[in-house]
């Protein structure tokens, strides 16, 4: 039987074009290219999976994907459940949430590009309010990435995006919903009120 624990380390990377110089050099396969990505974060109407930490989440970039996850028994920092399975229709996958109860509570987008390296994935991913690696695969292939790739001195960020962006919400007093780069266009982010917003979860 599958486990789904997801393991992963997320970073604070300013200079996303460092990273992916260092990832050639390594000899890393770019195994999908740049893209955007549209998520759909869905609670229920009493806000019992918003309160527990659960992750219900519908994906699409080149592919359609349901995702469900949950923080670990334990607290352990770089691991967590996670199940996810492909659908066919982002449109029907919506609707029957929907019709389950579910809400969207929250809309973010980023690009992603995803490079695989010492048999892990490392993405590096672009938000409106700033750039991050994130490197899925065991803890020993997960610090072997890091030192390749000369990250040993990055920040290291254990909330989510959208834990980031409440956070910014706050310090901004910013009234949306959505973490997208329209809403984001006339914004400029200091990179330091974004370390302060996070970094020390």
């Amino acid at each position: 039987m599958a486990e789904f624990i997801e393991t992963e380390l997320k970073l604070y990377v300013p200079d996303l074009k460092a990273v992916e110089r260092r990832l050639m050099e390594c000899g890393a396969e770019c195994s999908a290219v740049r893209v955007l990505e549209r998520n759909h974060r869905y609670g229920d109407a009493r806000g019992e999976i918003q309160r527990q930490g659960v992750v219900l989440r519908l994906r699409q970039d080149s592919r359609v994907r349901l995702t469900y996850k949950t923080e670990l028994a334990g607290g352990e920092p770089l691991s967590r459940y996670e199940a996810e399975v492909e659908v066919s229709s982002f449109e029907a996958m919506d609707a029957i949430l929907r019709r389950l109860g579910f809400h969207t509570v929250m809309i973010y987008e980023k690009y992603r590009t995803t490079y695989t390296l010492y048999d892990a994935e490392i993405v590096l991913d672009e938000l409106p309010f700033g750039t991050f690696v994130e490197i899925e695969g065991d803890r020993a292939g997960i610090k072997r990435v890091v030192d390749a790739l000369n990250l040993t001195g990055a920040t290291p960020v254990r909330a989510s995006y959208s834990v980031l962006f409440d956070r910014l919400k706050q310090q901004l007093n910013l009234d949306m919903r959505d973490l997208t780069f329209d809403a984001f266009r006339s914004l400029m982010i200091d990179p330091q009120m974004l370390l302060a917003a996070d970094i020390r979860e």
